[in-house]
């Protein structure tokens, strides 16, 4: 059975309580790729995936979701600053459909809306060199993705009454 697609707050409902997630930054040539921690609470780099063909980019991805013992995905999904979908959102939502087809994973979507700028910002505060931005970006832009995911559910959580989003 194909996984299911859902924005992230639905999709958070077929996630076990525990077990990281594999966030997704999807460019044309790159994908950046961050997992968290099993309690949810912090997204680490992993790698920046040189796009090839699908079927061996999806092979990756399903291998370190495996290694990592992941639940779930979150992709996310570049929505124009006027909350329309362009092309860059369906090719988003056409590589999820793929993606899906090959896991039972849950995919969360999650709005990506300036994050490959905020983190190009941060990133040139930190007077990190262009050459070494262009290497860096994909999988800063999967971190930035995957912590802004990681925060909206531990917000969530504690709306909901939770003293501690993390229960042990």
């Amino acid at each position: 059975m194909p996984a299911l697609i859902l924005p992230l707050v639905d999709a958070a409902t077929h996630w076990p309580e525990r077990g990281g997630l594999v966030g997704l930054d999807l460019g044309t040539k790159t994908i950046g790729v961050a997992v968290s921690n099993p309690d949810r609470r912090l997204a680490t780099g992993v790698e920046t995936i040189q796009r090839k063909a699908f079927k061996q980019d999806a092979a990756r991805l399903l291998a370190i979701a495996s290694e990592r013992k992941a639940v779930g995905f979150v992709l996310g999904l570049p929505i124009n600053m006027d909350g329309s979908e362009g092309p860059r959102a369906q090719s988003t939502r056409a590589f999820a459909r793929n993606l899906a087809g090959l896991t039972a994973l849950p995919i969360g979507l999650w709005d990506e809306r300036l994050s490959t700028a905020a983190v190009e910002r941060e990133l040139i505060g930190m007077d990190v060199s262009r050459a070494k931005r262009a290497e860096v970006i994909d999988e800063h832009a999967a971190i930035f993705i995957l912590q802004g995911a990681l925060d909206r559910l531990a917000n969530l959580r504690a709306a909901r009454g939770l003293t501690d989003p993390w229960p042990s």
